[in-house]
């Protein structure tokens, strides 16, 4: 019994409880690898609970040339036992998410780009990553099989990554 006990007991501190294990403010760089030439910027993440229960602020800033640029959102549960949740980009744009364990996953389209985005959150930092594509050069190949399985690729164009320390 005691051991059946501590296995479960065990599962529980492995299993993180999101967002509230990674409130907080990461900082880092942000590094952008483009067609137009690779850059590095500053960044920050900001994960903060507010008085509304299942609504979350997330802040992204980026420091370009010692000007900080704030994207000011808000992270919305919709139904968190599925890790369903959607940020709130306050102009009318709302972003799906999906969160399974200490990753959010994310795929929207804009114009003609289609970006995905993770975010992993760690015990002392994050990773922020977001592939782009555009959809307009994606390509079309067949499988050599019975059904001529159609199969389309999109070239990944853009790669922004960040790791990110907790403060």
């Amino acid at each position: 019994m005691l051991a059946g006990f501590s296995k479960t007991f065990a599962q529980q501190e492995t299993t993180p409880n999101f967002p509230n294990d990674f409130f907080g403010i990461y900082t880092g760089n942000l590094e952008i690898r483009s067609p137009g030439g690779n850059q590095s910027l500053e960044m920050e993440f900001h994960l903060l609970p507010t008085d509304t229960l299942g609504k979350y602020r997330y802040k992204l800033v980026y420091i370009v040339k010692g000007d900080r640029q704030e994207r000011s959102y808000f992270l919305l549960e919709k139904n968190k036992e599925a890790g369903e949740y959607v940020v709130d980009e306050n102009n009318g744009i709302i972003l799906h998410d999906k969160v399974i364990d200490n990753k959010m996953y994310a795929l929207f389209e804009v114009g003609d780009n289609l970006l995905t985005t993770f975010i992993t959150f760690e015990k002392t930092q994050m990773i922020f990553e977001i592939a782009v594509t555009n959809t307009t050069k994606k390509q079309i190949t067949y499988a050599n099989n019975e059904e001529k399985t159609e199969v389309i690729s999109y070239p990944i164009s853009t790669v922004q990554r960040a790791v990110l320390q907790k403060q």
